[in-house]
């Protein structure tokens, strides 16, 4: 039976179940075996917990976030 285990930031219930949804769906098609065989399991870490080049993903979040919004106002100006 496959397992998949993930670990990742903190993810909303929706995105929890898309995760599910499509890394057992593409799993079995590539490794031919029915997907009621498939396991996932999803291990969240707090942003505050989880870090990416050197910064807090909630930081990380936060700046892109920033970033996007800032990109929006210009091209509404």
């Amino acid at each position: 039976m496959p397992y998949i285990s993930v670990e990742s930031g903190t993810l909303t219930e929706q995105q929890k179940e898309l995760l599910i949804q499509k890394l057992t769906e593409v799993s079995s098609e590539i490794m031919n075996i029915p997907q009621k065989f498939f396991s996932v399991t999803i291990k969240e870490l707090p942003d505050k917990c989880f870090g990416i080049g050197g910064k807090t993903i909630d930081k990380v979040k936060s700046e892109y976030a920033e970033k996007l919004f800032e990109q929006k106002e210009g091209k509404n100006k």
